[in-house]
């Protein structure tokens, strides 16, 4: 019964994350060159903060791998780690076109109010050995529920088209990830 529960998650995470493609925009509803790389410093902003909350998934992920023992659990967090790796290399490249002024400005933004993760990431460690599965999932479940609001608030504010779609796929995986977190038996 585990094993096609697990199918069943990671299928609906990639579904959900966006993995399984998108179809191509025709003539009538692709966007003009500017409107698909004009980042604004709001979105400049929401790419910085991004970068660095999917640093600290990618933190809470290895330790994950590392410590982590039930198997629907580790094949999520996989699921996780390859997603995430993926659109980190996206916002790096996007915030690098957009110039040195906004990656600047980025990296003058304070990051560490916006989530808990170093408390999560302590925690996770010092978790005894039989409670690594639950602590992580507690964790990424808070986690990820921040990555969701800050996605859903860049589509809500932001400017560039293409940074507003990959807010809306990060909205919608993070959310169906701590859906899929609470499912678990780990918690």
């Amino acid at each position: 019964m585990r094993r096609p529960l697990t199918a069943v998650l990671l299928a609906a995470l990639l579904a959900t994350a966006g993995c399984a493609g998108q179809p191509a925009p025709t003539a009538a509803t692709r966007p003009g060159p500017a409107a698909e790389t004009a980042t604004s410093g709001i979105d400049a902003l929401f790419l910085a903060m991004m970068v660095a909350h999917t640093e600290q998934t990618l933190e809470l992920v290895q330790v994950g791998l590392d410590r982590g023992t039930d198997p629907e659990l580790r094949t999520l967090i996989a699921a996780v780690r390859a997603t995430e790796t993926d659109e980190l290399a996206t916002m790096r490249g996007w915030l690098r076109e957009a110039g040195p002024s906004a990656v600047a400005a980025a990296e003058r933004h304070d990051h560490s109010g916006h989530s808990d993760a170093a408390a999560g990431l302590a925690r996770l460690r010092a978790a005894p050995a039989g409670q690594v599965d639950r602590v992580l999932a507690d964790v990424l479940a808070a986690h990820q529920r921040t990555a969701a609001n800050l996605a859903r608030a860049q589509v809500q504010a932001g400017t560039s088209a293409r940074v507003r779609d990959l807010a809306g796929r990060i909205e919608r995986s993070r959310t169906a990830e701590v859906a899929l977190l609470a499912k678990l038996p780990a918690r």
